[in-house]
């Protein structure tokens, strides 16, 4: 037996669910030297399981990824149990049964007649609270939360959820099992979504949201978060490929699990898809039109040809008037430099959550020569702007030739409170600060679990760190004063942090 299985003090480990999840728990478990009892209700689930793992197992043999003698080790410690009153020898079961709370209920407390009074008792529960699994337990002491991530192999993140009445010393061993079976263990406390889909609640959400308002489109939308924003992939990309059954369920769950939070509120547009069949990659049409589970992304529209004209630039940021100036001048353009505009020059602006014709009106200018250019990001791999409903639409064209100048993709939108890359971030950095504050995970556990479990290129807390907590704070509250939509109202985490200068990461009062 491993070094970390004594560590850990867990030698046999159940698994009742044989399914994706039930399959990766098993298989993680046996690399790290636990004996592995796996059983199903389902009559072949268990022998169907275990060859697949098998199978794994002898293509990473095959590849030299683990020796012969390592692969054929592995596959002798899977033990097919058949009846759960085979696990009586197990020192922690983990369930990975349906998602339904009678059902978990029910396990467990047949589990409890069966196994010793010191073995652990976890849930696999996404969504769940495990409290209210534990509630029908005689010993809520010894059941906990190990919630992994389809594909369980490859996503190195798992969440340790105590209940109210888990017992520390559960929660301990439970945690050095996780890290002693390769991935990084998130503990959180037990709330709607725990760490990973509590975090992200914003991404989708506020995409949605600017759907909704006519912004752009989602293509537009998922260029600018993965090239500005430096996501894998966009957030109705995403949505399409998790497909709108699961995601609008999530979205509910956790939305009315926080009574009607609103800054999880989901969106009608989910809801109308969702009745319309339209779930994404696995129906063939989503957001996007798939062939042959492909993508069909749309062209990008094409920027008409246009004459250089006068510039003249807001100072109301210095630094990022500086870098719009030095792109003005690369491009040969030229750039005025009066306090005022002249009635013919392209009035460049750089809000932090308002719209052109705010941002415009404020600063006493008029909004016919005005286009807004978001700078949260900078100018490196794609630019986005956005003009008043009376811009004139020879300098909207104008300045995107301007920003296109040097071959930087342009996304051109309707006037909107933030744009597209401020909302979302904002919005993510948001929701990660009130899980800090809320005392979910400490800060660092936020972070990791995030950029594991999400992808994100930075977790919540460091993202405001990147793009500056006082910023993120400016959008949010112009976002609150522009809309009085609560669901922009800023955490206390973030407010006191970037009214200290504080970052945000730093734990661990709020």
């Amino acid at each position: 037996m491993s070094n970390d299985a004594v560590a850990h003090s867990f030698y046999t480990l159940g698994i009742v669910g044989t399914g994706a999840m039930g399959r990766g728990i098993a298989q993680l478990a046996a690399q790290a030297g636990l004996n592995v009892m796996l059983f199903d209700v389902k009559e072949g689930a268990v022998a169907e399981a275990t060859a697949f793992i098998h199978g794994l197992w002898q293509r990473s043999a095959d590849k030299q990824r683990i020796t012969q003698a390592q692969a054929e080790q592995y596959g002798e410690r899977l033990i097919e149990a058949r009846d759960l009153a085979d696990l009586a020898t197990c020192d922690i079961v983990v369930e990975a049964i349906i998602e339904k709370l009678e059902a978990k209920q029910g396990l467990f407390s047949d589990l409890e007649g069966i196994v010793r009074q010191d073995a652990v008792l976890a849930t696999n529960t996404s969504s769940l609270s495990v409290t209210a699994i534990a509630a029908s337990c005689q010993h809520p002491e010894r059941v906990i939360g190990f919630h992994f991530f389809n594909p369980v192999p490859l996503m190195k993140i798992v969440e340790v959820i105590p209940g109210l009445r888990t017992a520390n010393d559960v929660t301990q061993r439970v945690n050095a099992l996780g890290t002693a079976m390769g991935h990084f263990t998130a503990q959180a406390t037990d709330t709607p979504g725990f760490l990973v889909n509590h975090a992200g609640r914003a991404f989708g959400t506020e995409a949605l949201r600017v759907l909704s308002e006519s912004v752009t489109d989602p293509a537009t939308i998922d260029r600018i978060m993965v090239d500005q924003g430096g996501f894998k992939m966009g957030p109705f990309t995403l949505l399409d490929l998790t497909g709108l059954d699961v995601s609008h369920a999530v979205m509910e769950s956790v939305y009315h699990q926080y009574y009607e939070e609103p800054r999880f509120r989901p969106s009608p547009l989910t809801r109308q898809r969702l009745s319309a069949g339209l779930l994404g990659r696995k129906t063939g049409e989503g957001f996007y039109r798939y062939v042959d589970g492909q993508q069909q992304m749309p062209e990008e529209p094409a920027i008409a040809s246009a004459s250089p004209c006068p510039v003249w630039i807001s100072q109301d940021d210095p630094g990022s008037a500086a870098k719009l100036a030095e792109l003005v001048t690369t491009a040969g353009w030229p750039l005025e430099s009066a306090d005022q505009p002249s009635s013919e020059a392209l009035c460049l602006l750089t809000p932090l959550g308002e719209d052109t014709t705010q941002c415009a009106l404020r600063q006493g200018l008029n909004a016919e020569q005005c286009v807004a250019v978001d700078m949260l990001a900078g100018l490196d791999k794609r630019r986005s702007l956005m003009a008043s409903p009376i811009t004139r639409p020879e300098l909207v064209n104008a300045a995107a030739n301007l920003l296109n100048a040097d071959g930087t993709p342009v996304s051109t939108l309707q006037d909107s409170t933030g744009f597209v890359l401020q909302r979302v971030v904002a919005c993510i950095v948001n929701v990660g600060a009130d899980i800090a504050q809320q005392g979910v995970a400490a800060p660092a556990t936020i972070d990791r679990a995030v950029e594991l479990g999400l992808g994100y290129p930075f977790g919540p807390l460091r993202m405001g760190d990147h793009y500056g907590a006082s910023r993120i704070l400016t959008i949010l509250n112009n976002l609150l004063a522009a809309t009085g939509d609560p669901r922009y109202r800023p955490s206390p985490w973030l407010r006191r942090r970037a009214a200290l200068g504080m970052p945000l990461t730093d734990g661990p009062t709020g």
